[in-house]
C-alpha cells in the first residue's frame, strides 16, 4: 500500500491517481510505474524567426512534440528541442 506522506510532490500525485506502485526501502523512496515507459527520440533544429510557425507545424505533422525553445549557442537565433515516441 502506498505511503503518501513519504513521497515527493509529483510522485505523490501519481500515487494518488493510481499510476504507480510505491514502497519504502532502506529509508529511500522507490517507485515503479504500473505501465511500460515510452522511449523517445530527440531532435534539435534551428528556428528561422520569419518562418517559425511553418517549421514547427511541419515537424508536428511528422509526429514531433516541441519540448523547449532556447537561445542558440552563439547568442543569436533560436534552437527548438523536439521529441517523439520511437514506437518501441
Amino acid at each position: 500500500m502506498p505511503r503518501l506522506r513519504e513521497a515527493p510532490g509529483r510522485l505523490r500525485a501519481a500515487i494518488a491517481a493510481g499510476m504507480c506502485g510505491f514502497r519504502v526501502k532502506g529509508g529511500r523512496c522507490a517507485a515503479t510505474l504500473g505501465r511500460m515507459a515510452k522511449t523517445w527520440e530527440y531532435a534539435t533544429i534551428p528556428l528561422i524567426i520569419h518562418n517559425t510557425k511553418a517549421v514547427l507545424d511541419q515537424w508536428g505533422a511528422d509526429g514531433w512534440e516541441l519540448v523547449q525553445v532556447v537561445t542558440g549557442p552563439d547568442g543569436n537565433g533560436l534552437v527548438a528541442y523536439l521529441k517523439r515516441p520511437t514506437g518501441e
